[in-house]
């Protein structure tokens, strides 16, 4: 009797939170033609996911590291600010690993000039978007939008940089 009660309490209970900004459930795929040697450069975050505004990152800069790249710089990561520095350990197509960061990295999209690209996490705890500058014109966004959708992000909890 005293376990039907608990049992029936445990089935009231409300779900876990979610831990990222996407259905789990749901697939995620990487670009499997990105070229990683296309990021060279300075990126700028133009949108991410958070609750609320939480911080401003300036960006990025991806350069050649022996037979890889590296990334340094400030990005906002889930609303929070985090400095990331360091080689790029490729695990697979438009798959990335980085020192401090307890994801994946994976490349979702990027436009066919590699002027805006859109990077995310299988588990959903965070999604980008960067742009080589600071405005993002508004079929990029678009295109984005519907990537990020596509893959199971929330569109509502998208910040965009300002």
């Amino acid at each position: 009797m005293i376990l039907g009660i608990f049992l029936a309490l445990a089935a009231c209970a409300a779900p876990p939170p979610v831990i990222g900004f996407r259905d789990p459930a749901r697939q995620i795929y990487s670009s499997a033609v990105f070229d990683p040697v296309r990021l060279d450069g300075i990126w700028r975050q133009v949108a991410d996911f958070a609750e609320r505004r939480g911080c401003f990152a300036s960006g990025v800069r991806f350069a050649p590291a022996g037979a890889g790249m590296r990334i340094e710089g400030q990005l906002c990561l889930a609303g929070k600010p985090a400095n990331v520095a360091g080689p790029l350990s490729p695990l697979g197509p438009g798959r990335f690993g980085l020192v401090g960061v307890p994801d994946p990295i994976w490349v979702l999209w990027a436009d066919t000039d590699l002027r805006t690209v859109v990077l995310g996490t299988p588990s959903g705890r965070f999604g980008i978007i960067l742009n080589r500058d600071a405005t993002l014109p508004a079929d990029r966004l678009t295109a984005a939008r519907e990537v990020l959708d596509w893959n199971g992000y929330d569109l509502d909890r998208l910040r965009l940089s300002r």
